[in-house]
């Protein structure tokens, strides 16, 4: 599956030279000119990487990357910034900024950025989580044992390994697809229904409110996310 890059850049020159660049290269690439649009985009769809210039009309580069971070999305981000100031980038990274990338810049070096930022963020993916806590809840991956408000609780085998390949993607939306392919690896009779109603047992078993849940969230159209 080729990774996907979000690109969140005003100029239409730099957005079509970009964009031809990084889909030679393999990648999808999607687009927002303006930073209110690209954070709802952002926000409502799954990315393994945002491009994000720092000077765009409605809300910068800078104020994207925090609602983005205190929103609990750890998608990597490059920042593109015309500014040379240390200042500036100072900002960028201190707001959560994973790389930045000052204009003009030659197009090999985009590449390669992107290509090591995404091999970073892979290699951390493949980290399992042991044992985790969120609210309430108190999970041991290893033993399979699951406890609520000190009341153990019963995880079938697919719950225990969905609940641990979200958790383990904390904060970004993860499509039905990769979970069908990662967590069911495509099993016969295996449908987008069944991810749907193995999340509602785990909202079901796990969640104060299951109407209204507070760590397991539907992404419409797209996938899942697990938020602490």
């Amino acid at each position: 599956m080729s990774s996907r890059i979000l690109l969140i850049e005003d100029e239409p020159g730099l957005v079509l030279t970009v964009t031809d660049l990084l889909s030679a290269e393999g990648f999808e690439v999607f687009s927002a000119t303006d930073g209110p649009s690209g954070l709802a985009r952002a926000l409502s769809e799954a990315f393994d990487l945002i491009v994000l210039d720092v000077m765009l009309p409605g809300k910068n580069g800078h104020e994207v990357c925090r609602e983005l971070r205190q929103q609990g999305r750890d998608v990597a981000i490059l920042m593109l910034t015309a500014k040379s100031q240390v200042v500036d980038r100072v900002v960028g990274l201190k707001l959560g900024a994973d790389d930045y990338l000052t204009k003009p810049f030659h197009p090999a070096e985009l590449v390669a950025r992107i290509e090591a930022l995404l091999r970073r963020v892979n290699k951390e993916s493949l980290a399992p989580v042991r044992s985790f806590a969120f609210g309430n809840v108190a999970v041991d991956f290893e033993k399979g044992d699951v406890v609520k408000s000190g009341v153990e609780v019963n995880l079938a085998g697919k719950e225990l390994q969905l609940l641990q390949y979200l958790i383990e993607r904390r904060g970004k939306v993860v499509p039905r697809e990769e979970l069908l392919e990662n967590v069911w690896e495509y099993q016969a009779a295996v449908s987008s229904r069944t991810i749907d109603v193995h999340i509602a047992w785990l909202r079901q078993k796990l969640e104060d409110n299951p109407q209204n849940p507070r760590h397991i969230f539907t992404v419409r159209g797209v996938g899942y996310r697990f938020s602490v």
